[in-house]
């Protein structure tokens, strides 16, 4: 039986800026308007401060994921040659270009720039390098090490400033204009006011009960990714964050009868998001907190104003995925005792292996040292043909079932 949960009525207005977002950049196609394709976790700062509208390959896919076209173009790519073992974003969309086939009329617009930074994983330097070859434009590549201790390394930093310092020559050399370290600053400026405003969305999710869930985070981290550093950017928080507290005022829960508490960790699994909510609402299970959509307002430790590329190059390392387990299990225990969580749901994803790897020693770590369950479930962020209802009901059922007995 499908339960009602309450939609913020903000839904309507993101999918509005999102939309004007895409047309606007379907429109300076074949116009002096540079764009570029640029990975997640890049640096977009330096972007919009050239007047560069950038495009997300990587949010590209996981639209054609929620509208379930993402099996069919994963299929093109793979009758064009590449394995079914490939990242489901890199197939679904490689697929569409082979195709040209996408939700969005005509597709994305043809790239002047490809930024690929990967401190979120190891596969986009391929993909970035297979798109090189098939639109023949310059290709930045920022490569973010990954963090092994538990904090950040000092040398790690100056290497990833020195790249920035190389990547504004490039954004120079496609622009043919010098770079504005004024403009810039401003850029800065709004991308941290936005950034801002989503840690203190997401962190109003601490109060019982939950006036949001995670499953509509990962709606509502589209301007966060796209839009970042932009008025519009700011807006659209302030209205998010108005509504979330008027929730709060009100009393308005996101799962009604909200009895359980839980955090997700892992990309969102976008061709079953409503039935997983469904699915979790039953139990009157609320997730309220996930480690990606938090990827998108981390802070890395230099926090530098009169230095903004140390500053960014402390940011761009890359947060919870580009760390090791120790600090995955500090920022772990910690999410469960800030946001009072019975257990974690950790999304064991095919296609994102960075994201994956230790997972069952992070879920053994968390029962064994703080006490946490974790239900593992087996999918793929995009490729729905890995899903098994029946697997997946039987695992909810069973952890559910651990969570009643453990609070009895």
């Amino acid at each position: 039986m499908s339960i009602e949960l309450p939609r913020l009525k903000s839904y309507s207005r993101m999918k509005e800026i999102m939309t004007m977002y895409y047309m606007g950049a379907k429109m300076a196609e074949g116009t002096d308007q540079k764009q570029a394709w640029i990975t997640s976790g890049a640096p977009v700062e330096f972007l919009y401060a050239a007047d560069i509208t950038p495009l997300y390959p990587e949010n590209h896919a996981a639209m054609c994921g929620a509208t379930r076209m993402a099996d069919t173009l994963c299929g093109a790519a793979e009758d064009a040659g590449f394995s079914r073992d490939l990242c489901s974003y890199a197939r679904t969309d490689i697929g569409a270009i082979i195709s040209e086939t996408s939700p969005i009329p005509g597709g994305l617009p043809k790239p002047d720039l490809l930024v690929c930074c990967n401190n979120i994983c190891g596969t986009v330097t391929k993909w970035y390098q297979e798109l090189q070859r098939r639109f023949d434009v310059p290709l930045v590549f920022i490569d973010a090490p990954y963090q092994y201790d538990a904090e950040d390394t000092d040398h790690a930093v100056t290497y990833m400033k020195e790249q920035l310092e190389a990547y504004i020559h490039i954004i120079e050399d496609v622009t043919g204009k010098p770079f504005d370290h004024d403009r810039f600053n401003e850029v800065c400026e709004l991308s941290e006011q936005a950034a801002a405003l989503w840690r203190d969305i997401q962190g109003m999710l601490a109060h019982k009960p939950a006036p949001m869930n995670s499953f509509d985070t990962f709606i509502h981290l589209a301007p966060i990714v796209t839009l970042r550093g932009t008025p519009v950017c700011i807006e659209y928080y302030e209205q998010l964050k108005a509504e979330v507290q008027e929730r709060i005022d009100n009393g308005v829960a996101a799962i009604p009868g909200e009895k359980y508490r839980l955090g997700w960790d892992n990309l969102a699994i976008w061709h079953r998001i409503n039935q997983l909510s469904q699915m979790f609402a039953q139990h009157q299970a609320a997730l309220v907190v996930s480690t990606y959509p938090e990827s998108f307002c981390y802070q890395g430790p230099i926090q530098d104003e009169n230095d903004r590329l140390r500053t960014y190059a402390s940011t761009y390392i890359g947060g919870y995925i580009n760390h090791g387990l120790d600090y995955r299990e500090k920022e772990l225990s910690h999410m469960a005792e800030r946001f009072s969580l019975d257990g974690f749901v950790m999304h064991s994803n095919r296609s994102c292996r960075a994201y994956s790897f230790g997972q069952y020693e992070l879920a053994r770590r968390l029962e064994d040292k703080h006490g946490i369950p974790s239900l593992m479930l087996e999918a793929d962020m995009n490729d729905s043909r890995t899903w098994s209802d029946e697997q997946v009901n039987t695992r909810v059922e069973a952890f559910m079932e651990t969570l009643a007995a453990r609070n009895t």
